[in-house]
């Protein structure tokens, strides 16, 4: 229905034309992607050498693993040790915390030992690299380097599945999988000599566990 001049379909229309309008900006808009955070906030710059990370915080964490699943023979016969309450299993999580976040500083440029310190490197046929031999070992294959690394964290973050599921087996093999990822590194980067050695003792790891009493 036309009136005066068509003015009613021309104010039909922008009445249309004004609720379209308000629609389309009444929607909620999808939110914009974020760009891809960085890898890191800041720069990091390490305080102690490799060897000294190892041994104050890799290698204490390490044994709390070791030592929560083990065995040992006496005049009661064999006798299981495991964690039994929460504050065990909490023990051992933290060390699978640390180990898993802590593993990651080995990826931060840093020497391999404090000053003057050359390792057992000197002398013929040294049992040990020297800091020098292993940043030269390093330097050739930075691949196999993080690979090591990646291989260690994966057993602590298998560690970690364990003590949320408080389960001993899984966490004795994890123990196991960490000692052989420990060894596997030593043998190529600490004292890669040792490697006919172990092979004949059917791997440091077993050697290690029969000396703690843990279960070959």
């Amino acid at each position: 229905m036309l009136l005066r001049g068509g003015r009613l379909v021309a104010f039909s229309g922008l009445l249309f034309l004004g609720s379209a309008a308000w629609s389309q900006c009444s929607k909620p808009t999808a939110p914009t992607p974020r760009s891809n955070p960085p890898m890191l906030l800041g720069d990091m710059t390490a305080v102690v050498s490799v060897k000294e990370l190892m041994a104050n915080m890799i290698d204490p964490f390490a044994d709390d693993i070791f030592d929560a699943v083990w065995w040992e023979t006496n005049a009661r016969g064999v006798v299981a040790h495991r964690p039994t309450t929460d504050d065990d299993w909490q023990k051992v999580r933290t060390a699978a915390v640390t180990i898993a976040e802590g593993i990651y500083l080995l990826k931060v440029p840093r020497p391999f030992a404090p000053p003057g310190d050359d390792n057992d490197s000197l002398g013929p046929n040294p049992p040990e690299l020297s800091p020098a031999q292993i940043q030269a070992k390093l330097d050739r294959d930075p691949v196999l380097w993080n690979a090591k690394i990646e291989a260690l964290r994966n057993v602590a973050l298998a560690t970690l599945k364990a003590t949320t599921n408080q389960d001993v087996e899984a966490l004795f093999q994890a123990g196991t999988d960490l000692d052989a990822a420990c060894e596997a590194c030593h043998l190529e980067y600490w004292y890669p000599g040792e490697r006919n050695i172990v092979t004949k003792r059917s791997g440091r790891a077993s050697f290690e566990n029969n000396r703690r009493g843990r279960r070959p």
